[in-house]
């Protein structure tokens, strides 16, 4: 079925958010670009805190292997702030005191309303590290935004 390009959220299926930003099904990319943005904007995070798709009455459950939204590109600037654009293909402005950096040098910040982790994609990424310094007095990198500096933790 996923070279027809359409994808029924079916239970049997195994669905799954992979670190790339890609959907998959029974770990199979799901190439449709339709069915990916559609599978990301009903992405609900569950009481329980797994996540589904949820659409009208259908559900399914999915596997996250690293965050549950990843940052596709960056705009904007250090005087005025930077915007992300995240898969769902929402926009909001980066919060830079959630900026830091993981495992394998993965740059992360908080988007949402500060509820979800968010991955940057390495061209998102590339666009922000334009604007980051290495700080001279510390082994700490900085971020300019406005007239505040935000030192970028490393974990």
């Amino acid at each position: 079925m996923p070279k027809a390009g359409f994808w029924a959220i079916d239970p049997t299926r195994k669905i799954s958010f992979g670190k790339d930003g890609c959907w998959y099904a029974n770990d199979e990319r799901i190439h449709n670009r339709r069915i990916n943005v559609l599978f990301s904007q009903h992405l609900r995070k569950t009481p329980a805190g797994t996540y589904e798709i949820a659409i009208g009455w259908d559900r399914v459950a999915v596997e996250i292997d690293d965050t549950p939204y990843v940052i596709t590109r960056v705009s904007g600037d250090a005087e005025k702030g930077f915007t992300l654009r995240l898969n769902d293909e929402s926009e909001e402005a980066l919060a830079p005191h959630t900026l830091h950096v993981g495992q394998e040098h993965v740059l992360y910040c908080r988007v949402k309303g500060n509820e979800h982790l968010a991955r940057f994609l390495r061209p998102a990424y590339y666009q922000l590290t334009a604007h980051v310094r290495e700080d001279t007095n510390t082994p700490a990198y900085l971020l300019k935004v406005g007239d505040r500096f935000f030192s970028i933790d490393v974990m």
